[in-house]
């Protein structure tokens, strides 16, 4: 099984009630009308040894984390927290200290966005080993701004991104990170943002979700790409850059002229960057010391 391919299976199988789902399987959050209101849904989990290492980073690193990447998805579409509901799948023999200290870590990353954690489930594993697995549920909402999409993308948009790329797993940036809530709801409530994405499987497997849903081919500026620090000192710090993942940055397309002006205000605390531009056509290219290179779209895809 590959997991983009698995969930594309998905999406296609979906039979919905357009009045009711708006947007189904294939974004960052599910979209429902209710009551004459837009409603976000999103879900995410982590597990022990492959989105953190609980004996190196702690129970209640692993809860924050769990609930920033869900409330990431949230910014990707430039919605509003509201609540979230978490469950735990508990190693054997794992400490009510421990189990605290999840909860504490889901807590505090809830409270920095006005998002508490309003229920949820337990269970522990019994005689058969399992790792630690947190899954975060959260709802949101628009409020005054309509989602937006990765289908958006337009030939001609401009490509940008918001901060550094590359080297998240160098140090604790893809356990202490922030999700960029309050960033993507003035981008999109000033600037005409045509389809947007958090960065969690890197940037080329995130820019070609962008691609592919709106039936367009991207290119990248090598130069272009701003590269973390973390990852400045290594060889293959572009590779980091454009592959590595969990940087949870927005990367976002819009019109160029609209660009011009977004670059120009440099409206939020991070800095933001074109990196690159919509074209005709399928896949993606990065130009490179005046040559084009064709990029594959691997990124972080699990496999089993």
């Amino acid at each position: 099984m590959r997991e983009f391919e698995f969930i594309e299976w998905i999406r296609r199988q979906g039979r919905f009630d357009p009045e009711v789902v708006a947007i189904g399987p294939g974004d960052d959050c599910a979209v429902l009308t209710i009551g004459g209101e837009k409603l976000l849904i999103t879900t995410d989990q982590v597990l022990d040894g492959v989105h953190f290492s609980l004996v190196e980073h702690g129970a209640e690193a692993a809860g924050r984390k769990s609930a920033a990447r869900a409330l990431s998805d949230i910014a990707a579409m430039a919605g509003v927290p509201v609540a979230m509901v978490a469950t735990v799948a508990a190693p054997k023999g794992f400490s009510q200290a421990d189990a605290e200290a999840i909860y504490h870590g889901l807590q505090t990353c809830g409270d920095e966005f006005g998002c508490p954690l309003v229920g949820g489930d337990l269970a522990a594993w019994g005689e058969s080993p399992g790792p630690l697995q947190i899954s975060v549920t959260i709802l949101g909402k628009c409020d005054g701004i309509d989602p937006v999409l990765r289908s958006g993308a337009q030939v001609g948009n401009a490509i940008c991104v918001t901060g550094k790329l590359g080297g998240a797993w160098a140090t604790r940036r893809h356990l202490d990170f922030t999700p960029r809530i309050a960033d993507a709801r003035i981008l999109a409530r000033q600037f005409a943002i045509s389809a947007m994405i958090d960065i969690s499987d890197g940037l080329v497997g995130d820019l070609r979700h962008i691609a592919d849903t709106s039936g367009v081919a991207a290119e990248l500026d090598a130069s272009a790409i701003p590269i973390h620090a973390d990852a400045a000192g290594r060889k293959d710090s572009l590779e980091a850059a454009l592959f590595d993942g969990e940087d949870y940055e927005l990367l976002f397309t819009m019109p160029p002229d609209q660009t011009d002006r977004l670059i120009a205000a440099q409206p939020l605390d991070v800095k933001i960057t074109r990196i690159g531009g919509i074209v005709e056509g399928i896949g993606m290219t990065l130009l490179r010391d005046g040559k084009r290179e064709k990029l594959d779209s691997r990124g972080w895809e699990h496999e089993t």
